[in-house]
């Protein structure tokens, strides 16, 4: 019998694969890197790049995504088609996904959680 730590871990798994696969993706141009990091609770996701490119700096938080209260906010998604849907996909139902990068009065709007 799966408990809600079960689901929760099974999808921070899940979560942390569909992340890896982005940053296994060679970056276009420059030397840049792209990185998952994990938060030591397991809570907190995200995808980095960091590097330079054509003599600029390279900096920055592709996705950031959080475990609260049973479900994933999703804070940030900087990939074009975005992570939700692969998550929908891999078996998170969309009740336990809340698009926080959306205000509140929009989220109950999207087909996903509120919060």
């Amino acid at each position: 019998m799966e408990t809600p730590n079960t689901t929760l871990d099974q999808w921070r798994e899940t979560l942390e694969q569909i992340l890896q696969y982005y940053a296994n993706l060679p970056y276009r141009y420059g030397e840049v890197i792209t990185y998952v990091v994990v938060s030591r609770d397991g809570n907190h996701f995200m995808l980095m790049d960091e590097g330079w490119e054509n003599n600029k700096r390279v900096h920055g938080c592709i996705v950031h995504a959080e475990f609260r209260n049973h479900k994933i906010w999703i804070h940030y998604d900087g990939i074009e088609d975005s992570i939700t849907e692969e998550l929908v996909a891999a078996g998170v139902p969309k009740d336990s996904i809340v698009l926080a990068f959306h205000p509140p009065q929009v989220r109950e709007h999207t087909g996903y959680a509120i919060a």
